[in-house]
């Protein structure tokens, strides 16, 4: 047991340092090819921090686990708002201006009402899945459209798109770049490999359900890059970027790393993820959206309290969680 504990934390720690390898390289590469830096920050490294759980979903679907993948999405969304967003408000109040989160916020509401929607009959079709990888390329398009607008009328205003712009990793040389591409992607396939593995190993010798442990202890190691972005955003006072990784992994979550189990392994999913785990991400991201008005017209403000109130929340789902799992 000991054994797949280690081997658990080590593929951890090395999905989380091979995404960042593989957004450098890929990053840097599109710009020594003359990709925009815009182009690059809005889709290379915006989806650079949901790397680690598409990498998860698709393997842990792969070996027919498919309740990791979906369990993995749903606390990751739980984790990203409840938890990291909770630390961050903790650490520095936040305020927000930018208008492509004020469209984003309500936009990852809908989806999640449709990711419950569609497993509320405990069944994740290939179509289903289909539906929402599609969704995410049509996402990615409009974000790129919008931003390439606003430099065409020469109204690049938004905080969120020019921090992104600006939060792009060193250019290093071609043959560096295309290194750390290809060492980063075969990393992130391991480890994620090994993760879901020794995840599933520990999850049976303790009577857990495949489902828990994609929504504990996968979920929180894949929400480690967006923390860490979060944190570093807020120290470089950009408050509107440091939202906008946690709402955009968040979509990125329903539309690019849930369809992964409908279109790899669809099939029958554990009724707990729509009884339970669903309702609770719809009821968290309504929460943010509450939480997030302000008398201050034009912006959104996050205060200690109201993080202190996301973290409270968090702690609850674990609670919850674990005196199921208990009486299980």
């Amino acid at each position: 047991m000991l054994e797949h504990v280690s081997i658990l934390l080590v593929a951890l720690i090395i999905l989380v340092w091979s995404a960042d390898k593989f957004v450098l390289g890929a990053s840097s590469l599109a710009r020594n090819l003359g990709v925009s830096p815009m182009i690059v920050g809005l889709t290379i490294v915006a989806m650079g921090s949901s790397a680690p759980e598409m990498m998860v979903a698709a393997a842990a679907s792969f070996q027919g686990n498919p309740d990791t993948a979906i369990g993995n999405a749903i606390g990751s969304n739980i984790t990203n708002i409840a938890l990291v967003l909770g630390i961050t408000v903790l650490v520095k109040p936040l305020t927000v201006s930018s208008s492509t989160i004020k469209q984003e916020l309500p936009l990852l509401l809908l989806l999640s009402f449709l990711a419950y929607w569609m497993l509320f009959d405990n069944i994740f079709s290939f179509a289903e899945g289909i539906v929402l990888m599609m969704g995410f390329f049509t996402f990615i398009a409009m974000l790129l459209m919008k931003a390439l607008r606003q430099r065409k009328n020469n109204s690049m205003d938004d905080p969120m798109i020019i921090e992104a712009e600006q939060d792009i990793p060193a250019t290093t040389s071609t043959v560096k770049s295309i290194f750390w591409l290809l060492a980063g992607i075969t990393l992130l396939v391991l480890s994620a490999h090994f993760l879901v593995d020794s995840a599933i190993f520990i999850a049976k010798a303790y009577g857990i359900s495949d489902l828990v442990i994609g929504l504990t202890i996968v979920a929180l190691g894949t929400s480690l890059p967006e923390l860490a972005a979060s944190i570093v955003s807020i120290i470089k006072k950009e408050d509107d970027l440091a939202m906008g990784n946690i709402v955009g992994s968040n979509i990125f979550n329903i539309l690019a790393v849930l369809p992964f189990a409908g279109i790899i392994a669809p099939g029958i999913v554990n009724p707990e993820a729509s009884l339970r785990d669903a309702p609770v991400m719809v009821g968290i991201i309504t929460l943010l959206l509450l939480l997030c008005f302000s008398r201050k017209s034009g912006f959104f403000r996050l205060t200690r309290a109201k993080g202190a109130l996301l973290f409270l929340c968090f702690i609850a789902y674990q609670v919850l969680l674990f005196n199921q799992t208990i009486i299980h």
